[in-house]
């Protein structure tokens, strides 16, 4: 009992003294590693677990939902509301007909864009100021783009 609790204190020091890039890549690291897991139990058919890690991806999805700052953001975080959304619909699928090609789907979308925003947090890192917050932009916008759900043409959905 005395380890989880030194483990859990670290964890949260970590979160609490980390950047607003490093809290986003450890929310990211989170939602896949539970993906993952959410699959796992699938395709074992053990629905208490799948759908106790569904409902772990799914909030925290939604708290990426939440962080976004479109006046900021502007058509990045409108793209990336769209892809959080489109994940949860897919989440939602997987977990209402116990199929894991939804998860599977989801959990390349996270993993697309985790590169990214890492990418962006790492050059950031390296650069500071603004042209490091213009390449982070860049590196997220990419991302964003690499992982348009089939048949979606432009960030309004439109085919």
């Amino acid at each position: 009992m005395s380890n989880n609790y030194g483990l859990n204190k670290y964890k949260q020091t970590s979160v609490t003294t980390a950047s607003r890039g490093q809290v986003l890549l450890m929310l990211y690291e989170g939602a896949i590693k539970f993906c993952r897991i959410a699959i796992d139990a699938t395709q074992k058919k053990d629905l208490a677990e799948k759908g106790k890690y569904i409902l772990k991806v799914q909030d925290i999805i939604n708290e990426l939902v939440v962080t976004l700052d479109h006046n900021v953001g502007g058509n990045l975080s409108k793209e990336l509301e769209r892809l959080y959304n489109y994940m949860i619909e897919q989440i939602t699928e997987a977990n209402i007909k116990n199929d894991v090609k939804p998860l599977q789907t989801t959990l390349k979308l996270l993993e697309t864009l985790y590169e990214g925003w890492a990418a962006a947090v790492n050059q950031v890192n390296k650069q500071g100021g603004e042209a490091a917050a213009q390449a982070a932009t860049a590196a997220a916008a990419s991302a964003a783009n690499a992982t348009r759900p089939p048949g979606k043409t432009d960030p309004k959905g439109a085919k």
